[in-house]
């Protein structure tokens, strides 16, 4: 395998550096204390960068990166990438978009305890102040308050969560969801914003958009409660900072808890003056935790994206990802892993490509058709091979690919299955997507099996009869390798087939070692 390049432009946790360092085909370089304009002239060397805040992906960059096929954002913001300029050169921009969720979630439920408590001016009252007068500190109590929530995707519904143990009564405004999923969490769901501004504490999780920046200003904070109080952990700008900082003087808003700000750093904002705020600097992502996810996310997807196996929450593809919901993107990961282990698998000229979806994802077919064209398509084009050019591709190479949604008969909620057939035989693959994200291989070839996508695993068919498992086994400990998981499934017809994960890479003197074994039909050898 060719070794992929990956540059580290800004700092990131320990772990994720260990992830590459550990990597056997990857060369990477730490150049995150490397000044910017050196590292304009290095980074042209390289497959992939891993970026944060400090480096700004802009048209300078974009130009010096003449080898860049990917950019990996460690972190949610891409204010400083630009993502047209790098569709333009064909740079995929991903970004970390959940590792910072759980630590992004607990500041905002502290600034929700902290604004009704005003634990912040009660604490240097005594603290700095050295007063010790409780009368000062009246507070309000959570439970029975209502709260209205804008947004509900990964943070707000998890807010959601978190508040409703506070027998706080909850309803939220999100039009991109389906109101199930608020109804299903024992959320109220509106489609009316006034119903949000007239509850008692407000918290807006939405991306930073034309749609969103000012989405409260001083109209909508005329319509609220006198005494309502507002938090904000997502994105600066949401609320309008001079209509905030006139209500919060007025005591129309009680109380604000901000850890965003329009212009960052905030250090001489006029909110800071006012004595019913609490603010933090930009601290969402700011747990151990959390940082040490970002660096091991991004270090990964960068690999992947090193390896074209897939581009992890790609933000610049032929259709808008953003607009899917969230248990969609797991299966097209899924769709283009599943395709790229059937090449593997079936090598040899692509025939047809079918793939079979049920469920709710079936009405994302078109999509997870892309994903699976470009997984199966990568094994022999390699970087040739993209997002936007895999329908074309598969038409000049007369691919005959067709999709079909068929009624939901299996025991999965969603399922796809992909069937690739080459001028040597057919391999059909199918998998489903668990809570969580977990990505799982149900069956081959109609052969129940229950596995991850990812490693090094060999495929090995077989009739089923007594010893094999064994001479599989001798035959990966002669040769030093070993096993990390071994599934078995059995067929209908006397036909049994095993999935080894393997530590150790399988050259082809192994492969034939094993595809001599009595009773073997075929063997083959995929990394994911």
């Amino acid at each position: 395998m060719q070794t992929k390049k990956i540059i580290v432009c800004d700092a990131i946790h320990q772990s994720g550096l260990e992830i590459l360092k550990s990597c056997p085909s990857i060369e990477f370089i730490d150049a995150s204390k490397i000044a910017k304009d050196k590292l304009l002239e290095m980074v042209g060397e390289y497959d992939v960068a891993i970026t944060r805040s400090s480096t700004d992906v802009d048209q300078k960059f974009i130009d010096a990166a003449t080898n860049l096929t990917s950019i990996v954002r460690a972190g949610v913001g891409v204010d400083n990438v630009d993502i047209d300029g790098c569709s333009k050169k064909g740079i995929v921009v991903m970004n970390v978009p959940t590792a910072n969720t759980i630590a992004a979630v607990e500041l905002t439920m502290m600034h929700l305890l902290g604004s009704a408590r005003s634990f912040c001016g009660a604490n240097n009252h005594l603290k700095i102040d050295r007063v010790w007068k409780r009368e000062k500190w009246y507070g309000i109590e959570l439970k029975g308050k209502k709260l209205g929530i804008i947004g509900f995707g990964n943070i707000g519904s998890r807010v959601a969560k978190r508040a409703s143990s506070f027998e706080m009564d909850i309803v939220t405004y999100d039009p991109y969801i389906d109101p199930v999923k608020a109804i299903d969490s024992g959320v109220s769901y509106t489609t009316s914003f006034d119903d949000i501004l007239a509850c008692d504490f407000i918290t807006i999780h939405t991306p930073k958009n034309s749609e969103t920046v000012d989405m409260i200003t001083e109209v909508e904070i005329s319509k609220m409660k006198d005494g309502v109080r507002l938090i904000n952990c997502a994105r600066g700008g949401l609320y309008n900072e001079d209509a905030l900082y006139d209500g919060l003087k007025s005591g129309k808003i009680a109380y604000a808890g901000i850890d965003v700000f329009a212009k960052e750093p905030a250090t001489d904002h006029k909110l800071l003056d006012l004595e019913n705020i609490s603010v933090t600097p930009h601290l969402g992502a700011n747990t151990r935790e959390s940082q040490e996810k970002i660096a091991t996310q991004a270090a990964e997807q960068a690999i992947s994206a090193a390896r074209g196996i897939n581009y992890p929450n790609a933000l610049n593809l032929a259709f808008k990802e953003s607009e899917m919901p969230e248990f969609v993107k797991p299966f097209l990961e899924l769709a283009q892993k599943i395709g790229y282990i059937a090449a593997q698998i079936n090598v040899g000229h692509i025939k047809s490509l079918k793939i079979t979806a049920e469920g709710d994802v079936s009405e994302y077919l078109d999509s997870l058709t892309t994903f699976a064209l470009v997984g199966s398509l990568k094994e022999s084009l390699g970087e040739k091979i993209n997002y936007v050019n895999a329908e074309f591709v598969a038409d000049e190479k007369s691919i005959d690919v067709s999709s079909i949604k068929v009624p939901n008969t299996s025991e999965y909620k969603n399922k796809i299955e992909i069937a690739l057939t080459t001028d040597k035989k057919c391999i059909s693959i199918g998998g489903t997507v668990f809570d969580e994200g977990i990505e799982k291989i149900v069956h081959v070839n109609k052969i129940k099996l229950d596995f991850k996508p990812k490693g090094r695993m060999i495929f090995f068919s077989n009739s089923d009869k007594p010893g094999v498992i064994a001479d599989i086994s001798n035959t990966l400990m002669k040769n030093s390798i070993n096993i990390a998981d071994f599934r078995l499934g059995r067929g209908e017809k006397d036909n049994a087939l095993a999935v080894i994960l393997v530590d150790e890479a399988i050259s082809k003197k192994v492969l034939k070692e094993l595809e001599d074994i009595k009773y073997c039909n075929w063997v083959s050898y995929a990394i994911v």
